[in-house]
């Protein structure tokens, strides 16, 4: 009798909404709604007609953007023709190949234009009604992030037995691990104020099997306060995706997420940002681009250029030959330079500029719109920076053998203390390298060393940063000045990259010294070097076998188990794994090569550009 009565009070509350506090809430800034959809032609049509029922009486903004995640069935097309009905509200996202919930969330994320943004599975298992409970909360904490959570006293939730049990023992995982202060990670609605998200898009590595934790870590991290909401969810009897796959793969990552945030400190709260300076008052940014000519990714950093916030630059353009203008609303000159050597490009782009910032972007990269905005910012801070740096980050779309070769790139065993450089990673540094894909330099300190060294390509930015120090000036790592930066695919291209890195690493670090002799630098050598030197040793007693043969096990285990925590999934967990194991030969064989070596090969090669 009480249980019937707790359960008749409980649908009253979610039955009986008051949307006042959502009309509130949501009244001014709006209301975007992101739905991951896989594999559901059959209800994607009714499923957004039932939200637009829902929302379109309430005067609140508000707009539905449905992401095919990859469906193998007629999906895309119910999309397109709600679209078509709605097209003003209704804003379709398509992936070309199931990538997860998480990565079709991210996907729909950069088309929300209102201040409140609304995770919902597409397929309405959890019940949209529910969201006036969601705006109470926000309301009554003023969190960032409101969760539904099965567990919460006034939800209603039909789930069978077994999946009550693999959600118990994993929230007391999670618990455990992350102590986020909540009771439900998992629910697939979750209310979230459209800047947190933002936040913490940037910083997450997981797509698919904790996504959800690794989101309310991210927020958490940063500063945001979470608060929970009462469900309504019928979920039968189906036991779902949970198969001993998922349920492995969702063990690694979440143990992958508590590694980054309690050993790493990769999820870590950032430094605050200065405000922008008032329009007028800010810097003046030369964005210098060398380039050979023109290509598809020199078109999408033009638009990139073109949707910045900030608005007081130029932007010099250095091909070889003459570039077709674009269509742009900011200033640009495009000098040809010949075919010379990138830095010679630089140094003329340097001399012909009018702002007080020299701004250097690779013409393989494309900023994040609040790229400038940001930078300027922090250069007209209280702190005395006369060089930055921030992230490059894999672009999202870039081909899986890209995106395998940046997450190499980023592995804590590869590029150890410099990670900071792969993706947006703790507070404002001071870094002594940095290279020249995205690397603020003020035009005085510039002037003042002469500008890059124009006997070197590759390498020029580290000399560059050397002769910055030498001369007194400091470098700075600030995580929110941004630009995506696409990669060479494993497994050729990348190492023939990582191989004239290491080259004029070691060329430096016998030469030059400062920045490039560094120990980090040097134990790929040494390893190699144990790994060729010892082998005839071995074979001589097992006195030195056993200690060979226990290193190399070792070696292979800690890569292993950065593959399996790494890796963007499972299935690319063996050539991550192989990536990383060359890249650390390959990298140890030409640093070696460049330490030993008279005079560095220059010559711009034709598959540094695509």
């Amino acid at each position: 009798m009480n249980r019937a009565r707790r359960e008749a009070g409980t649908a009253s509350a979610l039955n009986d909404a008051d949307w006042a506090n959502a009309r509130a809430l949501l009244g001014a800034g709006g209301l975007s709604v992101i739905l991951p959809c896989h594999d559901l032609a059959d209800r994607a049509e009714a499923n957004l007609a039932r939200l637009h029922a829902l929302l379109r009486s309430h005067g609140f903004p508000y707009q539905l953007i449905p992401v095919d995640d990859g469906s193998a069935d007629a999906t895309a097309d119910a999309l397109r023709r709600a679209a078509e009905a709605d097209p003003a509200t209704v804003t379709p996202v398509f992936l070309p190949a199931n990538q997860g919930k998480g990565a079709a969330l991210l996907a729909g994320l950069p088309h929300a234009r209102h201040a409140w943004i609304l995770l919902l599975d597409g397929d309405l298992d959890l019940d949209p009604t529910a969201l006036p409970a969601f705006c109470d909360a926000a309301r009554a904490t003023s969190a960032a992030a409101i969760l539904g959570s099965k567990r919460h006293p006034s939800s209603q939730v039909r789930y069978p037995l077994r999946r009550r049990l693999a959600s118990a023992l994993y929230h007391a995982l999670c618990r455990r691990l992350l102590r986020l202060g909540v009771t439900d990670t998992q629910s697939g609605m979750k209310l979230i104020r459209a800047d947190a998200l933002r936040y913490a898009a940037d910083r997450l590595l997981v797509k698919r099997f904790a996504f959800d934790l690794e989101l309310l870590t991210v927020i958490r991290e940063g500063g945001y306060a979470l608060a929970e909401a009462p469900v309504r969810v019928d979920f039968g009897l189906r036991w779902g995706c949970l198969t001993p796959r998922t349920l492995w793969r969702t063990l690694v990552d979440t143990l992958a997420i508590a590694y980054r945030a309690r050993v790493l400190h990769y999820y870590a709260a950032l430094t605050p940002l200065p405000p922008v300076p008032p329009k007028g008052q800010g810097p003046r940014f030369s964005v210098i681009v060398a380039c050979p000519g023109d290509s598809v990714v020199l078109r999408r950093l033009i638009a990139a250029l073109d949707a910045q916030t900030y608005r007081n630059f130029e932007v010099l353009f250095l091909p070889d030959r003459l570039l077709v203008r674009p269509e742009v609303r900011y200033r640009f000159r495009i000098l040809a330079t010949g075919g010379v050597r990138p830095a010679r490009k630089r140094n003329q782009g340097a001399l012909a500029a009018e702002g007080d910032i020299l701004a250097f972007i690779d013409d393989d990269a494309y900023p994040r719109p609040d790229w400038l905005a940001n930078a300027a910012a922090r250069l007209s801070g209280p702190d005395p920076i006369d060089a930055l740096g921030g992230p490059g980050l894999t672009p999202p779309d870039d081909p899986p053998a890209a995106q395998l070769s940046g997450a190499v790139l980023a592995s804590p065993l590869v590029s150890g203390n410099f990670r900071y450089r792969y993706f947006i990673q703790g507070a404002l540094r001071r870094v002594e390298d940095f290279p020249s894909c995205n690397l603020f330099v003020r035009k005085a300190a510039f002037d003042a060393i002469r500008g890059f060294r124009e006997d070197f390509w590759p390498g020029e930015d580290t000399l560059l940063c050397a002769d910055l120090q030498r001369a007194g000036h400091t470098l700075w790592y600030e995580p929110r000045v941004v630009v995506w930066h696409h990669r060479r695919p494993l497994f050729g291209p990348h190492l023939r990259q990582i191989g004239r890195y290491a080259l004029h690493r070691g060329y430096f670090a016998r030469r030059v010294g400062l920045n490039s002799r560094r120990l980090s630098y040097l134990l790929p050598t040494l390893f190699l070097l144990g790994l060729v030197l010892g082998a005839p040793l071995a074979c001589l007693t097992p006195w030195l076998a056993v200690p060979y043969l226990s290193v190399i096990a070792l070696y292979l285990l800690l890569t292993l188990g950065d593959a399996l925590l790494e890796a963007p999934t499972l299935r690319q967990a063996p050539a991550y794994w192989a990536g990383v194991v060359l890249t650390h030969l390959w990298y140890g064989a030409r640093f070696l090569h460049g330490l030993l070596a008279a005079r560095m090969p220059n010559k711009v090669l034709p598959f540094d550009h695509r």
